[in-house]
C-alpha cells in the first residue's frame, strides 16, 4: 500500500501541472463568455471597477478549484482501478 502512495507522487504532480494548464484555458473561455473580453482585468487595472476585478478573481478561483479537484479525483480513481489501492 505504501508503494502505491510513493509511486503516485510523481503522477499527482504531473496531473497538477496539467490541471493548471487546463484550468487556465478553461478560465479564459469562461471569461470570454461572461466578461465579454479576451482577458480578465488585472487587480491594478485602473479602467476596471472593484466589482469586475473581484468577480474575475472569484471566478478564476472557482474554475481552478473545480478543475484541480476533478483531475485529482480522476487520478486517484484511475490508480485504484489499476492497483486496487486508493493512493493516500
Amino acid at each position: 500500500m505504501k508503494a502505491v502512495a510513493v509511486l503516485y507522487k510523481p503522477v499527482g504532480l504531473t496531473l497538477g501541472v496539467v490541471g493548471g494548464m487546463v484550468a487556465g484555458v478553461a478560465f479564459k473561455q469562461v471569461w470570454k463568455a461572461v466578461g465579454h473580453s479576451d482577458d480578465a482585468p488585472d487587480p491594478t487595472d485602473k479602467d476596471h471597477g472593484w466589482g469586475e476585478v473581484l468577480f474575475a478573481a472569484a471566478l478564476h478561483g472557482a474554475v481552478f478549484g473545480l478543475v484541480k479537484a476533478a483531475i485529482d479525483r480522476g487520478g486517484a480513481v484511475g490508480v485504484r482501478r489499476l492497483t486496487g489501492t486508493w493512493p493516500d
